[in-house]
């Protein structure tokens, strides 16, 4: 029994995903980005518990990237997909392509969840941004436009070129040949994970001075720790 634990988990994520696309269909982005976040924290544990019980298994590998195509690939597209539509308008209309730019990134990160699946090397560290990463980064920008409301943030955000620089960084980092720390503590040694430890405290004081705008600066603060000091072991 207890080896269907981590699908349901899997499951709900796939819900969040389901219930945030609904919402980021109708322009409700900021609700949207709830239900990923909610969607990501049942995909970090789906993982952790498959491993505390010792039942992991293909069907789960499986199972896991499609609620995540959903969670972390189609949400991030259509949130980009109406910032984008907001940026121009009130031009826009549905025979403009522009906006449409921003579905690009599910077709990187469903791209980059099929080569996980197969990949062989990816067990203690990532090889491109892992897609929920890359979902916290691009639904971050409509949750500070909607509570931070800053005159210089909500430039930078609706401004198209950033929009389009974003989508094309995104689906670049998805499937970039970088090897990205993976979140899994095996033990509390600090020597052995001291660079999780690193990131674990910049990302709290980046939300708790920040707020959400800390959320872009988080990954890429998560980026360049890697990137200065790569993950050694296979």
């Amino acid at each position: 029994m207890k080896r269907f634990v981590p699908n349901f988990i899997t499951l709900l994520n796939l819900l969040s995903g389901a219930v945030a696309t609904i919402f980021a269909v109708e322009g409700d982005l900021t609700t949207a980005a709830f239900f990923v976040f909610l969607g990501i924290f049942f995909d970090f544990f789906d993982g952790f518990f498959a491993r505390k019980l010792n039942v992991a298994s293909e069907l789960g590998l499986q199972l896991d990237s499609l609620a995540d195509v959903v969670t972390s690939g189609l949400v991030p597209a259509l949130a980009l997909f109406h910032l984008l539509k907001l940026a121009i308008t009130p031009s826009w209309d549905t025979h403009q392509i522009l906006p449409y730019f921003g579905l690009l990134v599910v077709l990187a990160s469903a791209y980059r969840l099929a080569k996980f699946n197969i990949s062989t090397e990816q067990s203690n560290y990532f090889i491109g941004l892992p897609t929920p990463a890359n979902a916290l980064l691009v639904m971050s920008l409509p949750l500070i436009l909607a509570y931070q409301n800053n005159d210089s943030y909500n430039a930078i955000i609706l401004n198209p070129a950033f929009l389009i620089v974003t989508t094309i960084l995104s689906c670049f980092l998805l499937n970039a040949p970088i090897k990205l720390i993976a979140l899994k503590f095996k033990t509390w040694n600090f020597s052995e994970n001291a660079s999780r430890y690193i990131l674990v405290i910049f990302s709290i004081t980046a939300l708790i001075i920040f707020k959400f705008a800390g959320i872009p600066l988080l990954i890429i603060f998560y980026i360049i720790l890697s990137l200065i000091n790569p993950p050694k072991y296979a």
